[in-house]
């Protein structure tokens, strides 16, 4: 399995831990993002992370700013791409199994370090049903809206 990883200044901090534990279970990290905590613009590091998700690069991706909107919907912008902003458990455990999401973006600056830990634990761990859910997945990509 690979990551890719991408944040701005607010997620330079979580996105350390985040890379540590992953690479504690043998996961290979691709990092887009900053390692400052120098102001930057979130796109610079979203963009890339999406890119190595469309292109196979990258299993899944994880993606950090200070609200996690910003990257989510810059990330959404690529038309192979499902980011889903998680603040919860739940809702990390639902964008898997009925969204096929695959890439988790977190709100830095709103969830514990304990709480994104765990939300890529479920991210990683959670397998897509299928089911009724593909139908519905695969009337997301468009661009005839």
């Amino acid at each position: 399995m690979v990551i890719a990883i991408g944040n701005d200044h607010a997620g330079t901090a979580y996105k350390f831990e985040i890379i540590k534990f992953l690479e504690s279970k043998g996961i290979k990290v691709l990092n887009f993002g900053t390692d400052s905590e120098n102001s930057m613009d979130y796109p610079d590091a979203i963009h890339p992370v999406a890119n190595a998700v469309e292109s196979g690069e990258a299993t899944f991706g994880i993606i950090l700013c200070g609200s996690g909107n910003g990257a989510q919907m810059t990330a959404n912008k690529h038309q192979g791409i499902r980011a889903a902003l998680c603040w919860n458990n739940e809702l990390v455990e639902l964008t898997r199994l009925h969204n096929n999401s695959n890439i988790l973006s977190i709100p830095a600056r709103f969830v514990s370090l304990q709480q994104a830990l765990s939300f890529v634990e479920i991210f990683l761990n959670t397998p897509f049903e299928g089911g009724r859910h593909q139908n519905r997945v695969a009337k997301i990509p468009t661009k005839n809206c």
